[in-house]
């Protein structure tokens, strides 16, 4: 089992990039599945700093560093999705109405602007928390 979490750091980062995107494909863009993913990120960096170190401060750090990490690559992929669409912002003749995201703010501009923030800023800073938490989780069961 210490094998796996002793991987090659770019072997480890290609399978999360690699999830990350399946996750992003599976949810059609919309990162719920990447936010779930961080618990197991989470665990992973956990169970890997354990492995390395015993150093409290190290160990915290690490997961920091990670988790960030992590939901930067996020915040890229969803910024690739969705900026794109930022310019029908700035567009008088779009057509919010059918762009086909939920009416959250009942009006169709603030409703389409409320869901690029929620999409592309909201939605990693969740990942990053889930990571910390899920981190932060392990090392309280499993510390020795």
């Amino acid at each position: 089992m210490d094998r796996v979490f002793k991987l090659n750091p770019k072997i480890a980062v290609a399978i999360f990039v690699g999830t990350d995107l399946l996750c992003v494909a599976m949810g059609m863009g919309v990162p719920l599945l990447c936010i779930l993913l961080g618990f197991f990120v989470g665990w992973y960096i956990a169970k890997r700093a354990t492995v390395t170190t015993t150093n409290v401060k190290s160990i915290l750090t690490e997961v920091l560093v990670y988790a960030l990490v992590t939901s930067t690559f996020t915040f890229v992929v969803m910024g690739v999705i969705w900026g794109r669409t930022i310019p029908m912002l700035f567009d008088p003749g779009a057509d919010f109405q059918n762009f086909g995201h939920p009416f959250i703010l009942y009006d169709p501009k603030l409703s389409f602007i409320g869901w690029l923030v929620l999409m592309i800023l909201v939605s990693p800073f969740l990942q990053l928390l889930t990571t910390i938490f899920g981190s932060y989780l392990t090392l309280l069961r499993w510390s020795k």
